[in-house]
């Protein structure tokens, strides 16, 4: 048994905390929020456009034509911001589509944030979106059936971003456990083939949206795998939203000296190669708040030791 999985045996069996819906900088209420937020901006105007007596037609080709994805490289040139878009927005007609994301996301997300942590989220739905509006325009120009409707082949919705967490959560931890209060639960893998059945019934014969959410399993994929081999995807855009979000706060100086080193660890004379942790709940606590924020990969060698230690010591 790998360290790993000697983590995930003793997490399930020990208390830790979680995030909750109402708590700060959830990934996963960030996006039910942009998704929302898309929606009832949509829905508003269009309400406005019935007052008007403007017909759907008008709406969708005066409105939504700013927030969907276009097929022809020519109009994507002229709203580029549409490959970020469209991700986020859906109309009043796809109301039912757009809670079943919601509820899928949610489903996949939650497990995703505490394998991986809550920082793989947003780039894991964001990297699913992008390349599935990638293979849907690619679709619509090799496809010899579908280069001729390319011109007014649109995509929108939120899709392939959420094929691309389920995929990720799947590839990550397919034998994890959900429903553990009946008999010994199901893997999620099971949740997810469920999911795919649904997804894929739904859009059969469409070949271009079939081809956006391929991609957006693609994206989950290949983020899992390169995670694994030490390449985090998610690094350089979490450090990119930090420097935005800062850019007007005053630089901070922070001390040098790990609070690790002053409270938990008692090195005395030894080197700090020798020194030994003092197995504490309040230790405990802050390297499982890391990996929630995280993820499991990013503890250091001694983190890791700190936590078998502590779960064969069942404290």
């Amino acid at each position: 048994m790998g360290e790993s999985e000697r983590y995930l045996e003793y997490k399930h069996h020990k208390p830790r905390r979680r995030f909750t819906l109402g708590q700060d900088n959830n990934a996963i209420v960030a996006l039910f929020a942009l998704n929302v937020v898309f929606f009832l901006l949509l829905l508003t105007i269009q309400v406005g456009f019935y007052f008007g007596e403007q017909s759907a037609e008008s709406f969708y080709r005066q409105i939504v034509q700013w927030f969907s994805l276009p097929a022809a490289l020519t109009k994507l040139s002229e709203r580029p911001w549409t490959i970020l878009t469209y991700m986020f927005s859906d109309t009043s007609g796809m109301l039912f589509r757009l809670l079943g994301n919601m509820v899928w996301l949610w489903s996949f997300g939650y497990i995703l944030q505490e394998m991986a942590g809550n920082e793989k989220i947003i780039p894991v739905y964001l990297y699913g979106g992008l390349l599935g509006g990638v293979f849907f325009i690619a679709a619509n120009y090799f496809i010899p059936s579908l280069r001729l409707f390319a011109s007014q082949s649109t995509l929108l919705g939120a899709n392939a971003a959420v094929m691309s967490v389920a995929t990720a959560t799947t590839t990550l931890s397919p034998d994890y456990r959900i429903f553990r209060h009946i008999r010994k639960g199901m893997p999620v893998w099971v949740l997810f083939v469920f999911f795919v059945l649904i997804d894929f019934a739904g859009i059969s014969g469409n070949l271009p949206l079939l081809s956006s959410h391929v991609g957006g399993a693609l994206a989950g994929f290949i983020f899992v795998v390169l995670l694994r081999k030490g390449h985090d995807g998610s690094r350089w855009m979490n450090k990119a939203y930090f420097r935005i979000i800062h850019l007007f706060t005053p630089a901070k100086t922070f001390d040098k000296e790990s609070v690790k080193d002053k409270i938990f660890y008692q090195t005395g004379d030894r080197k700090p190669f020798d020194k030994q942790p003092n197995i504490t709940q309040q230790r405990i606590d802050e390297l499982l708040d890391k990996i929630n924020e995280k993820g499991y990969h990013f503890l250091t060698d001694e983190e890791k030791q700190f936590l078998k230690k502590a779960s064969e010591e069942d404290v």
